[in-house]
């Protein structure tokens, strides 16, 4: 998916977001729907099973990348999925050099490490507002 993105775009807006997407929740349709609205082709990268143990912990992730990538990719709004193994997708950035970056609000406040890398090459991020309190930390914690 990576080749024919970088490679030939006619002229589409290529739009991308990433995420563990350990659970899906209607959260996460939100903010790939907006996502989606931004541009002609949403990408979207998911963490490996690893690097999400490393950034969640080890009971981390429910689902394994294969299932999380399957769900994401069924979505209409979506027309890729990329796995990466590192904890930030700059790499995968680097690669795929989308027009657009989408992140959701809640990362006004924290560090993007992929955001010098999207604007030297002249894309932007753009942060959507979350809808509601989502997150697969806090549902997991009322499950239990």
């Amino acid at each position: 998916m990576t080749e024919k993105l970088t490679s030939s775009r006619d002229g589409k807006t290529v739009v991308f977001t990433n995420g563990c997407f350990d659970m899906l929740h209607p959260g996460h349709i939100t903010c790939l729907e907006k996502a989606s609205e931004m541009g002609d082709l949403l990408v979207v990268g998911i963490n490996s099973d690893d690097s999400v143990r490393r950034l969640k912990g080890p009971d981390r992730p429910v689902f394994n990348e294969h299932a999380r990538a399957r769900m994401v990719a069924a979505l209409a709004c979506v027309d890729g999925v990329v796995i990466y193994s590192e904890d930030s997708p700059v790499n995968l950035i680097k690669q795929i050099k989308p027009d657009i970056d989408v992140k959701g609000s809640d990362y006004h406040e924290k560090p993007m490490p992929e955001r010098e890398v999207v604007e030297a090459y002249g894309g932007k991020v753009v942060l959507v507002e979350l809808d509601g309190d989502w997150s697969t930390s806090g549902l997991l914690k009322r499950m239990r």
